[in-house]
């Protein structure tokens, strides 16, 4: 048999051997432990610089000063643009070969000397050619609605042939639109808003093709119906009047801000927008 003390010191060396065998697991597990942390914190790093560079892009490429981009917020910018938009229409009774119906859309302007707001709660921006056969020596007047909305009376206040536009007097009250302070440039995002076909806030998404002295060639889908309605950019600002579609060409048409300088509204100079 085995005295007391042999049996203690054999414990007290089983217990010693254990500690030191667990201290050596825990050893070996800061010593994995070290390597691991070596090996990962590069990775981490750069997965925390990668996400922190394509959130500071997110952030540099937003809409703001950047026309290249869909803006963030489609549905809202469609909301918003549908609400100020109308559909314009021109009815000549007894004539079957006249009258047109179109797209327009509210604009701010300031009262100016001619009173042009006197008695008028919204001013349309449309074209020329959808309201033309209603255009008469005493009241030239045509019908308006909103979309999904009730029919009342406007009223042509000043138009411009050559620059196919036309600006309306209505009672009716429409929330109006923002023009853009920067002119768009090829490639930009572009957003065209109308009726078209007859289709009541119909949207077409696309970009600027190219541009003329007062045209912007568009990318977007543009029917019968859209003439007059807005040309609106990435920040839903308006940049133009959809005005003409082509049947052989694989691009539309609408005028700028520079078109409307003539007759629809007031500029500093002979154009909207600054061109150095």
């Amino acid at each position: 048999m085995r005295s007391w003390r042999e049996c203690r010191e054999g414990r007290l060396a089983s217990v010693v051997g254990g500690r030191v065998h667990t201290f050596g697991m825990e050893i070996h597990g800061l010593r994995f432990l070290l390597i691991l942390s070596i090996i990962t914190a590069p990775l981490a790093a750069g997965a925390f610089v990668f996400s922190f560079d394509s959130s500071r892009h997110f952030s540099n490429h937003g809409p703001a000063g950047d026309g290249y981009v869909p803006p963030r917020d489609i549905g809202g910018i469609v909301e918003k643009t549908q609400e100020s938009t109308a559909i314009v229409k021109c009815d000549v009774p007894g004539a079957k070969d006249k009258g047109a119906f179109g797209s327009g859309w509210s604009i701010d302007l300031p009262a100016d000397k001619n009173q042009l707001r006197s008695g008028f709660s919204s001013l349309i921006v449309t074209n020329h050619h959808v309201i033309e056969d209603c255009l008469t020596e005493s009241k030239s007047i045509v019908e308006i609605a909103k979309f999904e909305g009730k029919w009342s009376q406007a009223y042509i206040v000043r138009f411009d042939e050559e620059n196919d536009l036309a600006l309306l007097g209505a009672k009716a009250k429409i929330p109006t639109l923002t023009l853009s302070k920067w002119a768009p440039f090829p490639g930009y995002w572009t957003m065209a808003v109308g009726t078209a076909d007859g289709y009541e806030g119909s949207v077409a998404i696309g970009t600027a093709l190219n541009l003329l002295d007062t045209e912007i060639l568009i990318t977007n889908n543009i029917s019968s119906g859209n003439s007059g309605g807005p040309l609106i950019d990435n920040e839903g600002n308006v940049v133009g009047v959809v005005t003409w579609s082509s049947t052989r060409e694989q691009y539309n048409g609408a005028k700028s801000l520079d078109a409307m300088c003539a007759v629809i509204i007031p500029c500093e100079g002979k154009t909207f927008w600054k061109w150095e």
